[in-house]
């Protein structure tokens, strides 16, 4: 009884750390999402997307795939820029997958320029060792 406790704890543990090395992978997949963003690197931007993914913006249709995708971001990038993300919880979803919560802020290039806030969930999904966004879900705060 006192090994099957042990093991227990043993993979806990490991859980535990397998899902904080997800939040740190996953924070600094984040800065590199900003920065592709704010550079105007749309296609750099797409690539960190698997090749099935979903973006579903708010108060827009659903994009579907890559190409998709590159369309959307290209013309957000046309009218907002100064993007920050804040990551606020991660859940594993099992070994290859994770759920985001975070907080988003842009400005706007209209004169004179305006923050946009809001909230946004994320699907992470590891393909080739590496995590990509599988589904991207945002909505306004205001």
């Amino acid at each position: 009884m006192a090994r099957i406790a042990v093991f227990l704890v043993c993979l806990a543990l490991s859980a535990t750390s397998a899902l904080a090395q997800a939040k740190v992978s996953i924070e600094k997949l984040n800065q590199e999402w900003v920065a592709a963003f704010n550079k105007g690197d749309a296609a750099h931007l797409t690539q960190m997307y698997t090749p099935d993914a979903y973006v579903l913006p708010a108060g827009a249709e659903m994009a579907k795939g890559r190409g998709a995708i590159e369309a959307f971001w290209r013309g957000a990038m046309k009218q907002l820029g100064d993007a920050k993300l804040k990551t606020i919880d991660v859940q594993s979803l099992g070994p290859g997958a994770a759920r985001e919560v975070g907080t988003f802020s842009f400005k706007t290039k209209a004169q004179p320029p305006q923050e946009v806030t809001g909230k946004y969930v994320v699907v992470w999904r590891k393909m080739g060792g590496n995590w990509q966004l599988a589904t991207d879900i945002w909505n306004m705060n205001k």
